[in-house]
């Protein structure tokens, strides 16, 4: 038996309207396909990890991480892939992409938007930029189509049949800008098949996560499957402060996703058109001010996650569709040409209380440093409209007597037009600065695999990559924004442009059937990147390219009676001219700026285990060293009274922190995880069965100086699952998530008081689940 992690072959409100309220009647497995059909006497709508759990050995993971299906093992990559039943749990509350934090090794995700805009960081790499412009090293890829907007990188997980977590550079293959790696999402695919499925979880706060899907062959070769996604929470956080205009409420949302696809087969031809779209309706994150003790990581006297006293303007809500069309056609002993064409469109309006109080230094009897009080108020928001075009065109050969080939072309473009707003105490407009971003990328790129003898198989790749891009910054005719300190002629248009060659190259030896080792050397690329900000005194900047310089080597593979399977890897690399973004200071500026080098290494590990019929134990982790190297770099230090450990000068009265050997930001040293299933059978055929996961990461740097309160304390977090499945498809469950209740800050804000935004509470539920 084998887990199958599949690459893809191949708008409106209405559209997810519909299809959720379909997907929540009707109903496929999440749970990852096998390959060949099911064994004999089996119950076929038996969900596949229960049939799984109830086997003697492992199956095989697949992994697509070379653009073909191959064994995990035989991949010279590291890579970690999440699906079935663990994905199902680990997503069971109703919480957004930020749940794969920590999940697998040298994975963070964060955010300080909240569901629309992920940061992602693998092996310490990512970039902490809040703004709409922001680069990102990590890629996320949903259906073979590259997203770089990090507001369209936040789409819904649901209704996918695996997440791949592919680490260091993968320049060569997939999209663009992937000098850290890339997370890897694959939806479940149309197939002849009837069949479906419908879950719905509700928990504490007025939670509930309700999907399903509902798929099959439509006849003449079309197949289809309908798929659908609600995600809602209570305003749990009381908001004390009466006389502002904050909502009485936060924190609460509505989440609502839809995806349809048509799959269609004809011979050697195959089709599949995929059209989603996502609504959300709820409150950017909440700020938080004064929440740290002063000269500590802890949180002061008299902090209560459930209560905030905010006074500006708190509201979100999102609106986001795309359609992507997969073309391939296999010539007989030759190979397959694809193409993938796709378009990615959202508009996204976040407006917060950023200083995190309705008391101030100024007023009589508020004192910077006290809980609800900040240095001055700020309530600023913006209005996004990213919009996507990509095409992609891949020639790869069948096996030419132990010889394979790929090659393709691929170009991107982008359009990002954002307005940043701010507002007075009264809530009228005085802040109104206009972006018009235009990006291009064009990508030649090709690879070989050759089996040089029967144990050993090499590779290599190189791509060739082209950006060019212009950012303008403006302001409506006769508009006065003094208010926000801009200090430069508007409008002001920057430009970048670069060229680079990646390449990669790597080896598999096959020690026996089960095991292998791997070595791979790979450069990555980072596009050169323009900070457009003109706010609070910012000025645009313009960074150069990044490039990476990558080592790494492991051993992967399972113990003859598949009982136990491993994954052990080694690496280092190198960042020259590291892009960073030193963000907030007094003055709340943004500064996009090249630092000389960034070094990182490491040890990650997974370990997958069935010791026992009917008992599934995993784990992992990752040991993680990362270092900025610049003695001459300065960032300005935090406004807000903290307590900056880094060495420090004055310059006109500002101060700046050295940083130079400091941890990357959102870098933990350590990250770890486990799962347990344990499932007893029935004699009718039914399963009682109990679920526990995991996760723990070690503490981290908010920013690039280090200050004793923006040193985020460790997290962990757990989860816990008693169910019942009856042999006919049906499934009731009790859950919990964040068992233990464990609140820490997992980002701040250090311009304005220490303010800082904390994880998800505990949520305890219930669930039903039908397939068929």
């Amino acid at each position: 038996m084998a887990i199958r992690l599949c690459v893809s072959r191949a708008t409106t409100l209405g559209l997810v309207a519909g299809t959720a309220l379909l997907s929540t009647l009707c109903a496929a497995p999440l749970a990852a396909q096998t390959i060949g059909a099911a064994p004999a006497g089996s119950d076929a709508t038996q969900p596949q990890a229960a049939r799984d759990s109830q086997g003697v050995g492992l199956g095989d993971i697949v992994v697509t991480a070379s653009r073909r299906e191959e064994l995990a093992r035989n991949v010279p990559v590291a890579v970690s892939a999440i699906s079935g039943e663990k994905l199902d749990v680990l997503n069971s509350s109703g919480l957004d992409i930020r749940f794969l934090a920590a999940r697998v090794p040298s994975l963070q995700v964060e955010s300080s938007f909240g569901r629309t805009f992920p940061r992602f960081y693998i092996r310490g790499l990512g970039n902490t930029d809040f703004d709409p412009n922001a680069a990102q090293p990590v890629s996320v890829v949903l259906d073979d189509v590259a997203l770089e907007s990090p507001l369209l990188k936040s789409f819904p997980i649901f209704d996918v049949q695996n997440v791949q977590v592919l680490r260091g550079p993968q320049g060569t293959l997939f999209g663009r800008n992937t000098p850290a790696g890339v997370v890897k999402l694959d939806s479940a695919k149309p197939s002849d098949t009837f069949g479906g499925y419908a879950s719905v979880n509700a928990g504490t706060y007025g939670t509930v996560n309700a999907e399903g899907a509902v798929g099959g062959g439509l006849g003449e070769g079309l197949d289809f499957r309908l798929s659908g996604l609600l995600q809602r929470r209570d305003d749990w956080v009381t908001n004390t402060d009466t006389a502002g205009l904050a909502k009485r409420k936060l924190e609460g949302y509505r989440d609502l996703a839809g995806r349809f696809q048509l799959g269609y087969s004809s011979g050697d031809f195959h089709a599949l058109w995929n059209l989603h779209g996502r609504t959300l309706d709820g409150t950017p994150r909440v700020f938080r001010a004064g929440i740290f003790q002063k000269g500590s990581n802890h949180f002061v006297s008299g902090f209560d996650k459930d209560t905030v006293s905010l006074d500006g303007i708190t509201d979100q809500t999102m609106t986001q569709w795309g359609t992507n069309l997969h073309l391939d056609y296999h010539f007989a002993g030759l190979g397959t040409l694809y193409s993938v064409t796709a378009y990615e469109r959202a508009k996204v309006e976040s407006i917060g209380d950023v200083d995190g109080g309705s008391c101030y230094a100024f007023i009589p009897g508020c004192t910077l440093g006290q809980i609800n009080v900040g240095a001055f108020p700020s309530n600023t928001g913006d209005v996004i409209f990213p919009r996507e075009f990509s095409q992609e065109v891949r020639f790869a050969t069948d096996d030419l007597n132990g010889l394979r080939l790929q090659s393709g072309v691929y170009y991107f473009r982008q359009w990002l037009d954002y307005t940043e707003t701010s507002f007075d105490g009264a809530g009228t407009l005085n802040g109104d600065i206009r972006h018009n971003n235009k990006n291009e990328n064009v990508g030649l790129f090709g690879s070989a695999e050759y089996r040089l003898t029967p144990a050993l198989t090499l590779r290599a790749g190189v791509r060739y990559s082209h950006d060019d891009k212009r950012d303008t910054v403006y302001q409506p005719q006769g508009f006065d924004n003094s208010a926000q300190v801009v200090l430069v002629q508007l409008p002001l248009t920057s430009r970048a442009k670069g060229n680079n060659v990646s390449w990669d190259a790597s080896g598999t030896y096959t020690l026996n059937p089960h095991v292998s080792l791997y070595a791979r050397v790979a450069t990555g690329y980072l596009g050169p990147a323009i900070q457009d900000r003109v706010t609070f005194g910012s000025v645009p900047s313009i960074a150069r390219k990044q490039t990476t310089l990558s080592a790494e080597g492991g051993i992967k593979g399972e113990t003859a009676d598949r009982r136990f399977n491993f994954a052990l890897d080694g690496y280092w690399y190198r960042t020259k001219d590291f892009q960073v973004t030193a963000v907030g200071g007094a003055s709340n500026s943004a500064r996009l700026i090249n630092a000389d080098h960034a070094i990182g290494y490491g040890v990650e590990a997974e370990l997958g285990a069935r010791p026992v019929p009917n008992l599934t134990l995993t784990a992992s982790g990752s040991w993680n060293f990362t270092q900025l190297r610049d003695p001459n770099l300065l960032v300005a230090a935090c406004g807000g009274g903290c307590t900056v450990t880094d060495p420090t000068t004055v310059i006109g009265g500002t101060t700046y922190a050295y940083i130079n050997g400091n941890a990357l930001p959102q870098a933990p040293r350590y990250i770890a995880n486990a799962t347990a299933r344990y499932g007893v059978p029935l004699p009718n055929g039914d399963e009682v069965f109990v679920y526990t996961d995991w996760s723990y990461r070690s503490k981290i740097n908010y920013f690039l100086y280090e200050a004793s309160e923006f040193r985020g304390r460790a997290l962990v977090e757990g989860g816990a699952k008693l169910g019942y499945r009856f042999h006919g498809g049906i499934e009731v469950a009790a859950f919990a998530r964040n068992i233990l209740n464990q609140i820490r800050a997992i980002s701040a804000i250090d311009f304005n008081n220490l303010t800082g935004m904390i994880n998800d509470p505990r949520i305890i539920g219930g669930e039903v689940r039908v397939t068929f």
